[in-house]
């Protein structure tokens, strides 16, 4: 099937190109006219806090929309008549703007002015909740409060809504990644033409995905950073496998094919790699979807289908870009080769300096791979640690209004300000009274107020990311909240943005281990089949697993810890499973790419060191170069002034370095070589039930 594509796809060379590029254009313009609709999905049914907001929306349905505070500071005081006089006219203006339900004054209401009189805060309530309120409408809302600010008052806003609109993209991430990747390929290939065919192909894949994403999100939950993290995997992944096909197409013309002839072979070889390694990777995205949390589902099958779209293009397209172009590479790629072979004496020595690599670590396996593996444990030690949750404006750049809304909240009115918990109770007055009394007594708790409307307001006295506010939601479900709903027969929820980061958290870790025990067991299963092998399977899973630790517990490090200057914070609830299922499928692309070449050599030779060797030889220049331009690609992100996108650029540089670098280039071959003939046995019965699944070329 492979080799018959190649040989469509060499020979109707212009009909392939011109189908990518109506397809490219037909549905980028398509996504241009019906427009994106992203929707961020954060209900988690079942969850106390989301059986708060729907309880407050059934009782109250203007108190369930999200809230924008408009923050004001005045050194004179905002009782004084020049103060009024600018704030109150204002408040009028945003009262009248769309998706505005109510608007609360400071001077109307009680405790919204500090106890100094110079800080204050008025509250917008809007009709939906923050993800369904069109940015458009939230940024007039901003101009229209921060046009009264002058002559000594300052007005800032916050609130969910606000971030979102008020957050930039990151361009000039994607734009640094490419040129890097750009400068390593050139230096790989020797060819400005031969470094541009794996970009290429990853560009058209990108865009294609973007567009067929775009118009899903009219019909699909579609979180809104999930264009960025598809750019960020698409570009990675679309290098990847078109340098594998590549480089296999490469070598295939240096031992002495004809160009169309090497072109088959390299998709009958390293095709099918890049085929099964691609099929891994949509497996494990598609794991998500045991979460069963809301957008991430949509997140998901986005970057699957990014994952997809790249894999048909370097099956498809690379193809017939070689046979455009393939002229003038042969001739580039045999002139490198001569330039080689003359300097080597008239040999083409492939791999020379993997081969010895190769035999140092063969002499000393059990070292080899007992020193790795104790330095990746003490990487995974600050995984233990790991605290998910959402970063709010306290982790905000420092010029963002809503960073300095929630500073001067805090100054002002308490750290626990921003993150006020809001407990619904379905009952009558007097449990309400009587839970606010219990409350507002509770340790963490700076004061509890009656929120109208069945509902009692709690301010912490710590911030909204501190782990004794986390541990003061789960106190008054467990503790606090229980003996006065038997006393009064009434119900008490805890919810609030707070609380519903807490759910969001715990809902994540419950259903972790089944999530990867999926994704773990499936990819193992994949790997018996293909390599016949008990032992394979196992040690990858072993060591993907190591590698994803580690890299999770540098980013622990990095973003709670603030280790290199980050603001401390808890991890994006969201970033650990998306990069183990994104790190998993992409592991498996080098152990497959490198355990094919030895088995290739096994079949040929069943001898394990030599084996080994050829293997490391033939795929260690590609996957160290593959490796190399993903980690540029993916750490470019860490331009990006977005705190989830850079935790995604690092956690998955962090991987995808450790796995190529200490996995595959010392651990891998050590144990290959202490399994010895053992890697490659299969029991006879085993042997016979499993289907024959080959990835080398018979």
């Amino acid at each position: 099937m492979f080799e018959r594509t190649a040989g469509w796809a060499y020979r109707r060379r212009w009909w392939a190109l011109a189908a990518w590029v109506l397809v490219l254009g037909a549905v980028t313009a398509a996504a241009q006219v019906v427009g994106a609709r992203y929707h961020n999905d954060f209900s988690l049914p079942g969850t106390e806090s989301q059986q708060a907001l729907d309880t407050l929306r059934r009782q109250a349905p203007a108190q369930a929309g999200a809230t924008v505070q408009v923050v004001l500071r005045a050194p004179a005081g905002l009782a004084g008549a020049p103060e009024r006089g600018r704030v109150e006219p204002m408040l009028d203006r945003l009262a009248a703007l769309p998706h505005v339900a109510d608007v609360r004054s400071p001077y109307q209401t009680q405790g919204a002015v500090s106890t100094d009189g110079t800080i204050g805060y008025a509250t917008v309530t809007l009709d939906g909740q923050s993800q369904d309120v069109p940015a458009g409408d939230v940024r007039r809302i901003i101009d229209t409060a921060r046009a009264a600010a002058g002559d000594g008052l300052q007005v800032e806003l916050g609130g969910d809504a606000v971030r979102g609109a008020d957050e930039s993209g990151g361009g000039a991430s994607e734009g640094a990644g490419l040129l890097a990747a750009l400068v390593i390929l050139v230096l790989m290939f020797g060819s400005l033409l031969a470094a541009s065919l794996p970009i290429i192909i990853a560009v058209f894949a990108v865009g294609g995905a973007i567009g067929l994403v775009v118009a899903a999100t009219h019909v699909a939950s579609v979180a809104d950073f999930t264009t960025p993290l598809m750019i960020l995997v698409g570009l990675g992944v679309g290098i990847d496998y078109a340098l594998l096909v590549f480089s296999r197409f490469r070598a295939e013309l240096v031992a002495g094919l004809a160009r169309e002839d090497a072109v088959r072979r390299a998709l009958d070889t390293a095709g099918r790699t890049v085929f099964f390694a691609g099929c891994t990777v949509i497996i494990a995205l598609l794991g998500l979807v045991v979460l069963g949390l809301g957008s991430l589902q949509g997140v998901a099958v986005a970057v699957a289908l990014t994952v997809l779209v790249t894999m048909l293009a370097a099956l498809t397209l690379l193809p017939a870009l070689l046979a455009v172009f393939g002229g003038r590479i042969e001739r580039a790629v045999r002139r490198r080769a001569d330039r080689v072979a003359r300097r080597a004496g008239g040999e083409r020595p492939e791999g020379r300096g993997w081969r010895r690599w190769s035999a140092a670590v063969q002499r000393r396996p059990v070292l080899a791979a007992v020193l790795p593996v104790a330095a990746l444990l003490a990487l995974n030690a600050p995984l233990l640690d790991l605290r998910l949750g959402f970063a709010d404006a306290g982790t905000d750049a420092p010029a963002t209004t809503s960073r300095k809304a929630y500073d001067l909240l805090s100054e002002g009115f308490g750290p626990g300000f921003n993150g006020p918990l809001i407990i619904v109770v379905d009952g009558d007055e007097r449990a309400a009274a009587e839970a606010q009394r219990a409350v507002d007594a509770a340790d963490g708790v700076a004061t509890a107020v009656a929120g109208g409307a069945g509902t009692v307001i709690v301010f912490p006295d710590q911030g909204p990311q501190s782990r004794q506010t986390t541990d003061l939601v789960q106190r008054l479900r467990t503790d606090v909240l229980p003996p006065v709903a038997a006393r009064t027969g009434a119900t008490f929820l805890v919810g609030g943005g707070t609380a519903a980061v807490v759910d969001f958290a715990g809902a994540v870790a419950a259903r972790l281990p089944a999530f990867i025990g999926v994704v773990v067991g499936v990819s193992a299963l994949l790997l018996l089949v293909v390599f016949r092998s008990v032992l394979i399977p196992l040690k990858a899973a072993a060591l993907n697993l190591l590698s994803v630790g580690a890299a999770l517990g540098v980013l622990t490090l990095v973003f709670q810890h603030g280790a290199l200057g980050e603001q401390p914070g808890p991890v994006e609830a969201y970033v650990p499973v998306m990069i183990f299922a994104i790190v998993f499928g992409l592991s498996m692309d080098y152990e497959v790419f490198l355990l094919a070449r030895m088995h290739e050599a096994w079949r040929r030779r069943p001898d394990p060191a030599a084996a080994i060797t050829e293997g490391l030889a033939t795929t260690g220049r590609v996957v160290t170069a593959a490796a190399a331009i993903m980690v540029v690609v993916f750490a470019a992100f860490l331009l990006s002034p977005d705190r989830m996108l850079r935790q995604f650029g690092l956690g998955l540089a962090t991987a995808v370095l450790l796995d190529a670098v200490v996995i595959r280039c010392l651990i891998l071959p050590a144990v290959m070589r202490l399994f010895g003939r053992w890697a490659w046995w299969l029991p006879a019965p085993l042997a016979r039930r499993l289907p024959a699944l080959a990835l080398e070329h018979e």
